[in-house]
């Protein structure tokens, strides 16, 4: 696992940023709480970066939302996995690629079923969500209102 943070002042640009890499053995459910333990950790660097505090319940879904895509990395992608979050004013940028070219799809929703609804909660708590190709795999970014 390796991490790095950055700071960033300029416009259009998150005024912090933090990524985290996992490889290898790292590719397990312990990579997923790891992720989480992350998010919530970034977000309560906010304040130290010129932010307001993060509300629980932000936090709370921020995790749940890394939870999702990371898990979907972990359980359907080859390789290495990657999350970058980065802080705007008003909102947290989600991003976890993967080394699997085809795009996650949401299924229609489907009380009956087990499981397979991670992207299904990410589209419904998220501004939005969408998926980038990147030259191995996607990058899967999803924007979370902090407000």
């Amino acid at each position: 696992m390796s991490q790095v943070i950055t700071r960033r002042s300029a416009m259009c640009r998150p005024s912090l940023s933090a990524s985290v890499s996992y490889e290898g053995t790292d590719m397990d459910d312990r990579m997923i709480a790891s992720a989480r333990d992350f998010a919530a950790d970034f977000l309560t660097a906010v304040p130290a970066a010129g932010g307001d505090p993060v509300s629980d319940e932000r936090v709370d879904m921020a995790r749940l939302v890394v939870s999702e895509l990371v898990t979907n990395a972990v359980r359907h992608a080859p390789g290495p996995c990657r999350m970058l979050l980065e802080w705007f004013e008003d909102a947290l940028d989600i991003s976890v690629a993967d080394g699997l070219d085809a795009a996650p799809v949401a299924r229609p929703p489907d009380p009956q079923r087990i499981g397979q609804h991670g992207l299904e909660i990410v589209m419904a708590v998220c501004e939005s969500v969408s998926v980038e190709p990147q030259p191995y795999g996607k990058r899967v970014r999803a924007r979370l209102s902090l407000a």
